[in-house]
């Protein structure tokens, strides 16, 4: 690629003599080097979010939501050389990678507009109350690979408008995209506010377990979040966790199949079904299984999967290589197992990290491909016929991220989404999250909430006054 990228460390250009290659999914061949952080770089990073927090705090609000949008608004002015560089780091057709470079803009752009609320209470006989929400210090935002700009933009603009300052930390397999934008954020953003580091596996429980960070927020697998929870409990750091899903969507036999295959397809293919709401199990009704079955595979053999730089390609590669052999280890158990495969289940020799479309045709419930998240292009459809039955397996999960219902009667869609152990149910949509509504994991699929205004909530500790009207120094103090 030719491009120099350099971490961004109190407004400035930071690079490393120790650095990380990083390499083009599609190619495995290398895009560029990105400097690998040290203890120094790390420590220097904190201490200068440390001493940006004194005056970014004190901003008011509107001014805070000023600089947010301005970052928003960066990030569209920019989209067009930004894409190009995710795409090669990340896999996904450019076409995608710019929609998220757009939506992570106006995600920023969003969020700017929330309100950090005042909570007063007067009852009757009791003394007045008012409690405010301050912010809490030097935020970790943890990134993964995915989503890695959209993803940034939802820890990174609330953290800001609430007050705090960041330390953002892109996975070490999608650093460059993120490493450019800070870059051009330091003519946006005052020095120390937002700072990027990028390293290699050990940078993650060096940040998480820094004395100087006050507030941990991480998005990736169930197990490295546990990990997080536990390094964040030596001094009580706060969390907020999403971490895995296993969704399920549920097919109702009253629907239009033909008009539908298309949004149920993408529902479980989008991003080469490395989407944490991705549908990661189709329980179908009987009555239409087998002409969804034929729809599915019908439109996946017209699907262009490839490198995301070449034209018309619609699904890319998976991003990294130990993804890569953990989806093939699937779906060598499902075949060793004897599952169906109406379509795919034969990975290619060859270079880049390609994994056909698969779809397993209602394989075993208690199956590794059923129990467990692919976090790749591999389905397995379900059969069902009764709803208690239907319910009953789709909450069989320790997840509980999302989930979906699809059906023409909305009395009962409504009945079953009431009846799914999910922070997100989705009735007759496609999975999308808003800036403006809660995001939240049940169970092992992650803790506290992001987006909206209680995911703001998150990046704030509480500070209640009891009997008298809270003075501006008193709620800075």
């Amino acid at each position: 690629m030719g491009d120099v990228f350099t971490m961004t460390i109190d407004g400035r250009g930071v690079s490393s003599t120790n650095t990380m290659p990083i390499l083009n999914p599609a190619t495995e061949q290398m895009v560029a080097l990105a400097p690998n952080a040290s203890d120094a770089d790390l420590n220097t990073a904190v201490e200068a979010a440390s001493a940006a927090f004194t005056s970014w705090s004190k901003l008011p609000l509107e001014q805070r939501g000023a600089y947010v949008d301005a970052m928003g608004q960066a990030l569209l002015d920019k989209a067009e050389m930004l894409a190009p560089i995710l795409t090669k780091e990340q896999g996904k057709p450019l076409t995608a990678s710019q929609r998220e470079i757009a939506r992570s803009g106006d995600w920023a752009k969003a969020v700017a507009t929330l309100d950090v609320p005042v909570e007063v209470i007067e009852r009757p006989g009791l003394p007045r109350t008012e409690t405010h929400f301050l912010p809490i210090g030097v935020v970790a935002a943890v990134v993964p690979w995915n989503f890695p700009i959209l993803l940034a933009m939802q820890k990174l603009a609330p953290a800001l408008l609430a007050g705090n300052t960041v330390i953002l930390k892109p996975s070490p397999f999608t650093p460059l995209t993120t490493l450019k934008i800070g870059e051009i954020l330091r003519d946006v953003l005052p020095a120390g506010g937002m700072n990027v580091i990028s390293g290699d596996d050990s940078l993650g429980p060096r940040l998480s377990s820094h004395a100087g960070i006050a507030k941990i927020s991480f998005t990736g697998s169930t197990a490295t979040g546990k990990r997080v929870m536990a390094a964040a409990a030596q001094d009580l750091k706060r969390v907020t966790l999403e971490l895995g899903g296993n969704d399920p969507s549920i097919v109702m036999a009253d629907v239009d199949v033909d008009g539908l295959a298309e949004k149920l397809f993408w529902s479980a293919f989008t991003n080469s079904g490395q989407v944490c709401i991705a549908s990661k199990r189709m329980y179908v009704h009987d009555a239409v299984y087998d002409r969804l079955r034929d729809a599915l595979v019908a439109i996946a053999k017209k699907v262009k999967v490839g490198d995301g730089m070449e034209d018309g390609v619609a699904i890319g590669p998976i991003q990294n290589r130990p993804q890569f052999e953990r989806v093939k280890e699937l779906i060598a158990d499902a075949k060793a197992k004897g599952h169906t495969f109406a379509l795919g289940g034969e990975v290619p020799d060859g270079r880049g990290y390609f994994v056909p479309i698969s779809i397993v045709d209602n394989p075993p419930e208690d199956s590794r491909v059923v129990r467990e998240e692919a976090f790749g292009p591999v389905l397995p459809l379900l059969r069902f016929s009764e709803i208690e039955d239907v319910v009953a397996r789709a909450n069989n999960t320790e997840y509980g991220l999302g989930a979906t219902v699809w059906c023409a009667d909305d009395d009962q869609a409504a009945d079953i989404a009431s009846r799914l152990n999910a922070g997100t149910v989705w009735v007759n949509e496609l999975q999308g999250i808003s800036p403006f509504a809660a995001f939240a994991g049940h169970r092992h699929s992650g803790l506290g909430m992001a987006n909206g205004v209680h995911g703001l909530l998150e990046f704030t500790v509480a500070k209640t006054f009891f009997g008298a009207k809270a003075t501006p120094a008193a709620i800075a103090g």
